[in-house]
């Protein structure tokens, strides 16, 4: 993907996660989601949280150890909307400093491109915002094109996802799905 696409996408997912963090019912925040060990605050604490990380990797050339454990727990406070807006504004415009995505960043993995990083935190966004949606009832369409940027970008490697633990095994997509639910089938989420 070129600079320009990568950034556009990585907005479009951010606009989605927010337009969907800004419709949770307040009885809706210790809602089960598709992440079975995460309720509707706790998946929303997670994408602030790594948000949170962008400014500290992307800017600052900050390792995982330089940062250490100032994201842990609770970023959320008393106002979780408020707390997505910062967090993701702050990651929004760290990617969009010119130079910003040919840097290097220090990620738990290795060295990657900040390119790279802000591919991988567009799906992120992406994929947690239909959990999001589908906990709270909330539109799960993802924008035009978005989906299909999300599966080129996750296809080469996620025969090694599920075994990180972190993903479910692969669901068999059903025939004609479209690149979203073949993105999500992908991943472990039955659409």
């Amino acid at each position: 993907m070129s600079e320009k696409e990568i950034l556009r996408r990585h907005e479009e997912a951010i606009d989605f996660f927010t337009t969907t963090v800004r419709a949770v019912r307040d009885d809706q925040w210790h809602a089960p989601t598709p992440c079975t060990e995460w309720s509707v605050r706790e998946l929303v604490n997670h994408l602030t949280v790594e948000q949170l990380w962008v400014p500290d990797l992307v800017l600052d050339g900050s390792t995982i150890a330089d940062v250490g454990d100032a994201y842990d727990g609770d970023q959320l406070g008393d106002d979780p909307v408020g707390a997505w807006d910062r967090a993701s504004a702050a990651s929004y415009e760290a990617f969009r400093i010119p130079g910003a995505l040919e840097r290097t960043v220090h990620l738990s993995y290795g060295d990657t491109s900040a390119s790279a990083y802000c591919a991988q935190m567009t799906t992120d966004a992406a994929v947690h915002a239909w959990d999001l949606a589908r906990a709270i009832g909330a539109d799960e369409k993802m924008p035009e094109g978005l989906a299909a940027a999300c599966l080129r970008e996750v296809e080469p490697y996620a025969k090694g996802l599920s075994s990180s633990g972190l993903f479910e095994q692969p669901v068999k997509p059903p025939a004609g799905a479209d690149d979203q639910t073949k993105l999500l089938c992908l991943l472990g989420r039955r659409p």
